[in-house]
């Protein structure tokens, strides 16, 4: 099936007074693991779901799981679509932009978790009071498990609100404990399926927070994440996380990837309120020019990381053009 390319639309949410979750899952060769997330999805307190998987090219098992799961469920409850084959960011926006999805939340999820049965539940609590009209985002922290579902601690736990100064550098929330409005599905929609990002779940919090939506973080775990040898994307928790990140910098990385998000914000720019469009462009004077603009410019823009070193590491990039 063919990515269906996006069309500007009305308003489509379901009107029912149980809110309906999109549950958008991206699959890839991952039978070793797939029954048991689709298990804990079942499991759900919050009922009124349906899941869309996105298989991007799966040669394994995948097909017959999903296949046995949409005879027990009905195929109204499990709908599978082919993905775009480039990777799990482009599989992620392609699947979160179809336009034949229509629901009152969305929840983004990998293929390996293990969902908590208030997952959905406790995510709506706090995205509901934000009302419809407004893009909000929920991420929550994640308990780590090994491949045998041992625990194995936790991810970092987030104390700085979140926001648009914040996602500008550093992403908070897992794509997998991600669950959005409408409202914030219809911004993703109209930054288009085809952005090369490195990571989706960075650029939802990014969206979001740009158009000045609300972005609740919570600290409780929502799920069990699963590490493993073919993790894309691991906790970004420990030693080994942090020189990694510290390596990428000074390669330059860092800011590749911020050039990605910045190509987003562009789409939507209309949609950026006066104070984060004066961040976004005190923070765009500060990665060119001299190392004196570089680090003036951004100690105007406000933008942050979450903890006291990383704070370091942005000044440090800035000084050597890095950011």
């Amino acid at each position: 099936m063919q990515v269906m390319p996006f069309e500007p639309a009305a308003d489509v949410r379901p009107t029912g007074n149980v809110p309906h979750v999109a549950i958008l899952l991206c699959a890839y060769n991952g039978e070793r693991y797939l029954a048991e997330q689709l298990d804990s999805i079942e499991t759900q307190t919050h009922r009124e779901w349906s899941v869309w998987v996105s298989d991007d090219g799966s040669s394994d098992g995948t097909a017959k799981i999903l296949q046995e799961y949409s005879d027990r469920w009905g195929s109204d409850r499990l709908i599978v679509v082919h993905g775009p084959s480039r990777g799990f960011a482009a599989n992620f926006l392609s699947v979160a932009c179809r336009s034949e999805i229509k629901a009152d939340y969305y929840a983004y999820s990998d293929q390996d978790d293990i969902w908590q049965p208030d997952k959905l539940r406790r995510a709506l609590e706090h995205l509901e009071p934000s009302g419809h009209a407004t893009p909000t985002l929920y991420c929550s922290r994640t308990q780590l498990i090994d491949s045998k579902g041992r625990s194995i601690g936790f991810s970092p736990l987030f104390t700085r609100e979140p926001g648009f100064r914040n996602a500008l550098v550093q992403n908070v929330g897992g794509g997998n404990t991600m669950v959005f409005n409408h409202a914030a599905r219809q911004l993703l929609m109209s930054a288009g399926p085809d952005l090369k990002i490195v990571a989706h779940d960075w650029w939802t919090y990014v969206a979001v927070s740009a158009a000045g939506g609300v972005v609740v973080y919570d600290p409780r775990p929502s799920l069990l994440y699963r590490q493993h040898g073919g993790n894309l994307i691991g906790s970004n928790s420990g030693l080994g996380a942090r020189l990694l990140r510290v390596r990428l910098l000074m390669r330059g990385q860092l800011r590749a990837w911020i050039d990605e998000n910045m190509t987003g914000i562009r789409r939507i720019s209309p949609r950026l309120s006066v104070a984060n469009r004066n961040v976004f462009d005190a923070f765009l004077a500060s990665r060119d020019g001299g190392p004196v603009r570089r680090v003036c410019g951004l100690k105007r823009s406000g933008v942050f990381r979450q903890t006291f070193m990383g704070n370091v590491g942005l000044f440090v990039a800035a000084l050597f053009k890095k950011l």
